[in-house]
């Protein structure tokens, strides 16, 4: 995806936020104007991941070797605090809205939702494409949650038209709240896990470890490291044991390590370090506790 996208993307929000603030004055609907300020954090979120993008697409340098690739996981981790933070503050104005009802003027919610339905729901058909990057994740999660909360709204402002029942604005409010504060914590636990080193969901160290075992000549494998630098780029590091034998032969042992762990786990980084079988253990750190070929 071109960060041409996001641009547009965040032009669109910016003004359907205007839409949305004088929607909810003149209609004097809490739970518009909660949205308005819900979606008024997607717009820094989309400056950030604007940013992300085009410093991902950064080569490696002499200060940053692994590159830019956690640009956009660091982007996330940033609008999933702001989105809880966001959401805190929105259910707390939805409970006061519930302890004092105020008259709503349906007709502004609709239309204004029905305008807001349509530019959340173009964003998030945009932005469908980038689902596997995270930090794109969030943004498409953010904006999904829009689009239904918009839906919401319709509905609710429907039902009062002819109940007059006015709790349903602000109660309203309160599950927008919600539901960005369910999404938001989902992202900001996957990309606390990146930023702290941990493993690629779905891979697991011991069946990488074993996989690298049926390899010709690799006899025991041991420091066994899986971390993930953003998005789809994963990488390992591991020490391979292997008999004594020609450099020639130990390079070809570190090229099929490198083709069988891309193949079947798609990890494109490897560092492999080769020792000579026989030698005893000297690391404090093993991980999984030394595979051995029987």
């Amino acid at each position: 995806m071109k960060p041409g996208v996001l641009g547009w993307a965040m032009a669109a929000t910016l003004g359907l936020v205007v839409a949305e603030i004088f929607g909810g004055f003149l209609g004097r609907s809490v739970a518009l104007l909660n949205d308005a300020v819900h979606n008024l954090s997607d717009v820094p979120a989309l400056g950030i991941s604007w940013l992300a993008m085009r410093w991902a697409q950064r080569p490696a340098d002499s200060d940053k070797t692994y590159g830019y690739h956690r640009a956009g996981t660091l982007a996330a981790f940033t609008n999933a605090i702001l989105l809880v933070i966001l959401s805190l503050w929105l259910g707390y104005e939805a409970i006061e809205r519930l302890r004092s009802p105020v008259e709503v003027v349906e007709s502004w919610m609709i239309w204004t939702s029905l305008a807001a339905l349509l530019v959340n729901g173009g964003i998030t058909l945009a932005l469908v494409r980038g689902h596997s990057d995270l930090n794109l994740r969030s943004i498409l999660v953010h904006n999904f949650g829009d689009a239904l909360s918009n839906i919401a709204i319709i509905v609710g402002a429907v039902v009062m038209r002819y109940t007059h029942v006015q709790w349903i604005d602000p109660l309203l409010g309160l599950a927008i709240g919600l539901l960005a504060l369910y999404s938001s914590i989902a992202i900001l636990r996957e990309s606390a896990h990146i930023l702290l080193e941990g493993r690629p969901r779905g891979t697991r160290v011991e069946e990488v470890a074993r996989a690298i075992l049926t390899i010709e000549h690799v006899q025991e494998i041991h420091d066994v490291h899986i971390w993930s630098l953003g998005g789809a780029y994963n990488a390992l590091s591991c020490h391979a044991r292997v008999p004594d034998m020609h450099m020639d032969e130990c390079e070809k042992i570190l090229r099929a390590i490198q083709k069988k762990v891309a193949a079947d786990f798609g990890i494109e980084h490897v560092t492999v370090q080769i020792e000579r079988a026989g030698l005893p253990a000297t690391s404090g750190y093993v991980m999984p506790e030394p595979m051995r070929k029987f």
